[in-house]
């Protein structure tokens, strides 16, 4: 009998699954290298961590506006325009900020204002995004699509941090943001080829769509396993994520690191993260998720704490493993079931309050945790964060968890 493992992974042999797998990688490279290059660019401009958490704040705040109607698009409209109209957007500020560098007028406000661009167009082209994998792959694969898919994002985040850490430390910062924008192109070409043209299919089932374009949200609301999915998303992004936020300042003021530490500490997460995605893909699909999601969040909150008690670096850069590991184990395990047990007709706004969850309580939680790092420190904020994580996310999980096993549609 064929391994979970091994049969997990026949699916990037496939033309379609592994010309994404392989494009998104690409992207998500370029994305990490930014991501790493913007706060140490904003630390290098004098920036405070309010303004820190505040960069973070617009890059995802929008999805509290927003996500809701990138969802409507992703059932509705054709999601290749969405995607490649967004994603086309999003690659010039990148382009900008390396033009503000090279004219020597960049600000911080100039940064932040762009990360709010780019937190509206993902907002609206994110569901869409996460829509590809349930429609490139049968239904029964679609959490071993969405692991391989985790498995990617992961690898570029110890790819894309390890190439922002060099560049940082050769060449400057603005060789990452050229990164960036270069990486976005075999995306938007893979989307444009990988999708269906035009959204035919979706209009002609348009009976099938509540009236209303917001309509089905309350139904997907009401059913105990997919809020119980959405409240663990929402709670771990809000209260562990400011780790990755603050890492740049945990490193330079706690550790007295520079650039490469604060690479180091990144791509650490990332490792995690993958080694976390591979344990999902060996695990039976009959394997209760709720268990793997709820107990994985529980850990990271309990990780947060030792990382904000721990005075040593390179211990610190293994509980950053176990730490990327848990919330990629969480988050994965609550988005397959989200995604596999949500009706096709409203699949694009169910994942749209998957988002709103995790992209959602980032921004909160970066703006929450700008304020407590101010005024405590980052240690006694993470640890304040870390203890009240372990709190609600076992609150959560008593109710979750007591619920009936979910019955996930067949293909």
């Amino acid at each position: 009998m064929t391994s979970p493992f091994r049969k997990s992974f026949d699916l990037l042999t496939t033309r379609r699954f592994g010309v994404f797998w392989v494009a998104s990688l690409l992207s998500s490279i370029g994305t990490w290298a930014q991501q790493v290059a913007e706060p140490w660019l904003l630390l290098s401009l004098g920036a405070s961590s309010l303004l820190i958490g505040l960069d973070s704040f617009a890059m995802n705040a929008p999805v509290w506006l927003l996500t809701l109607l990138g969802g409507v698009l992703a059932d509705r409209a054709d999601r290749r325009r969405v995607i490649a109209s967004f994603q086309s957007i999003q690659m010039l500020c990148p382009v900008a900020i390396v033009a503000l560098l090279v004219t020597g007028t960049i600000r911080p406000w100039m940064i932040i204002a762009l990360s709010a661009v780019v937190g509206i167009t993902d907002a609206l082209s994110m569901p869409s995004f996460q829509s590809i994998v349930p429609s490139i792959v049968r239904r029964d694969e679609i959490g071993a699509g969405l692991a391989l898919n985790s498995t990617q994002f992961n690898l570029s985040r110890i790819l894309g941090p390890s190439i922002a850490g060099v560049l940082m430390s050769s060449v400057g910062v603005m060789a990452c943001f050229i990164v960036s924008a270069v990486s976005y192109l075999p995306f938007i070409g893979v989307a444009l080829w990988i999708l269906p043209r035009g959204a035919r299919q979706k209009r002609n089932a348009a009976a099938q769509y509540p009236t209303h374009p917001f309509g089905g949200l309350g139904d997907v609301l009401r059913d105990g396993q997919l809020r119980g999915s959405l409240l663990t998303v929402l709670a771990t992004s809000v209260l562990c994520a400011p780790l990755i936020t603050f890492s740049p300042i945990l490193v330079k003021e706690v550790f007295h690191g520079g650039a490469i530490r604060f690479s180091i500490a990144v791509a650490s997460f990332g490792v995690g993260g993958l080694l976390g995605a591979a344990v999902l893909l060996a695990i039976p699909a009959a394997i209760d998720r709720r268990w793997l999601s709820a107990g994985s969040a529980v850990g990271f909150g309990a990780l947060l704490v030792l990382i904000a008690l721990c005075p040593w670096f390179w211990t610190v850069v293994a509980l950053f493993v176990l730490a990327g590991a848990a919330m990629t184990i969480s988050n994965t395990a609550a988005n397959s079931l989200v995604q596999t047990t949500t009706s096709p007709k409203l699949l694009g706004r169910a994942v749209s309050l998957y988002m709103l969850a995790m992209r959602g309580g980032i921004s909160v939680g970066a703006l929450v945790a700008g304020t407590s790092v101010g005024l405590l420190g980052v240690q006694r904020a993470l640890l304040l964060n870390g203890v009240i994580a372990v709190v609600v996310i076992l609150a959560l999980g008593r109710t979750w968890l007591r619920a009936p096993v979910p019955d996930l549609q067949p293909g």
